[in-house]
């Protein structure tokens, strides 16, 4: 496949607080340094090199190389959104950039879609782009919703007629035909969004940028906007470009993914493991936690401790999918007479409820329950259940009848599993990613 994505060493450089140079002269200067395709004249930039300057072709196109001044103590108010990022997308790739609030993602999409443009390094792009960066984008709010498709096929380079064509279409999806005739401006975000996306991924763009704001519509919405992505990708042969904090979203669509912080690529390749390694930096392992890092406001039971170790009883935050997982927890009883039992909750790194567990296999329910006593209880995951992941342990006392919880206590503990590449695993032989959330090795037998 070919290439229509390609940044080399792209960087962007914003200046804080600044709106303009302060003088008619610099305003001016700007302004026209912009309009010849020229670097700013007011940021630190000491020189032009112009890449292969030889080569026609590049200096038509306006492919420019620009080289920063290094950083002295006297620029501070300078910073770097984007620094020396260089990646390539091939067509009907989808890449799934994800990071922190701040790492790059949006400018990142703002340099692709040519809103705002590089302060050094080459970016192509080849063929034509559709974005969808925030609610109201490319929409002119004093139109409707009729006009605003016409204008923004007409904007991505489509005839009347093309547009005609597809416009019916449009609107089945957006679910706004009621209000195709009003005026934007009186939409709600969701109608907005739907109505953006819809004309985005309908008007035939070769690639389709889409930020955060699908996360405005609603859950049905969102799902049919994923199922459109992956249709443009897989049976159009287009390029997506997606940006989401929901990495189930990101690991649906997206083959591919990059993660940035603070504005450099910190891991790119398989989305699988660009998320999982968002994850593993973004959540801390807690092997182990006692009473006075716990709230517990008034609790008629208190949690006094909670651990995660090995059979040989070595806390750990790290377990092969061979191993058992021993949880251990510790509670003091304030009051005597109390019917309760144990329960814990486990959840991956999407916040997905993995399983529950209620204790009805220890004498809790037989024992007579004085104040101040403190007691013990453990439960153990068995070895070849979880699948590879981060996992964190919510820990309960509750009476089931009448419910009534004394304690609750969220991500308690956190821990990770791994999984060995030897053919001993319940992956077998395979050597790539074990999907699903629970990998159980189960009885096989030849019957005929």
């Amino acid at each position: 496949m070919s290439v229509v994505i390609k940044l080399e060493n792209v960087s962007k450089q914003y200046r804080l607080g600044q709106i303009g140079t302060n003088t008619l002269k610099g305003d001016l200067q700007r302004w026209w340094y912009s309009l010849r395709g020229l670097p700013d004249p007011t940021l630190p930039i000491s020189q032009e090199n112009v890449i292969n300057s030889g080569d026609r072709r590049s200096r038509k196109a306006g492919f420019r190389h620009f080289v920063p001044q290094p950083a002295t103590g006297d620029r501070e108010e300078y910073i770097w959104a984007l620094k020396d990022i260089s990646f390539e997308v091939e067509q009907g790739e989808v890449l799934g950039i994800i990071g922190k609030n701040g790492a790059g993602k949006s400018t990142l999409l703002k340099l692709l879609s040519r809103v705002t443009a590089p302060t050094n390094g080459t970016l192509k792009v080849k063929g034509r782009v559709a974005s969808l960066l925030e609610v109201g984008t490319g929409f002119h709010p004093e139109l409707t919703g009729r006009e605003n498709i016409y204008l923004n096929g007409a904007i991505l380079g489509m005839t009347k007629a093309e547009i005609r064509g597809k416009f019916d279409e449009i609107v089945d999806f957006s679910g706004c035909e009621l209000y195709i005739d009003t005026p934007v401006k009186r939409y709600s975000s969701g109608m907005y969004v739907r109505l953006a996306f819809a004309v985005a991924a309908h008007l035939e763009p070769e690639i389709l940028i889409v930020d955060e704001v699908l996360a405005v519509g609603d859950a049905e919405f969102q799902k049919k906007a994923i199922g459109k992505m992956q249709d443009v990708s897989t049976k159009e042969g287009r390029t997506v470009l997606f940006v989401s904090h929901n990495l189930l979203s990101i690991q649906r669509l997206c083959n591919k993914s990059i993660l940035l912080d603070k504005g450099n690529i910190i891991s790119s390749g398989s989305t699988d493991k660009v998320v999982s390694q968002y994850i593993s930096e973004k959540l801390s392992l807690v092997s182990e936690v006692k009473y006075d890092q716990l709230d517990q406001k008034n609790k008629e039971i208190e949690v006094i401790s909670a651990i995660c170790t090995d059979s040989e009883n070595n806390i750990k935050n790290t377990f092969h999918a061979t191993e058992d997982i021993y949880l251990k927890f510790a509670y003091r009883t304030n009051r005597g007479n109390l019917k309760f039992i144990h329960g814990l909750n486990i959840y991956n790194e999407q916040e997905i409820n993995v399983f529950n567990s209620h204790d009805t296999t220890s004498d809790i329910r037989r024992l007579r329950i004085t104040a101040k006593q403190t007691l013990h209880v453990q439960c153990i995951i068995p070895r070849n259940f979880l699948n590879e992941g981060i996992y964190s342990v919510a820990f309960a006392l509750f009476s089931p009848e009448p419910f009534f919880v004394y304690n609750h206590q969220l991500e308690i503990l956190r821990f990770r599993v791994i999984d060995l590449v030897d053919g001993k695993s319940a992956r077998g032989e395979y050597v790539g990613s074990f999907p699903g959330v629970v990998r159980p090795i189960l009885e096989w037998s030849i019957i005929g």
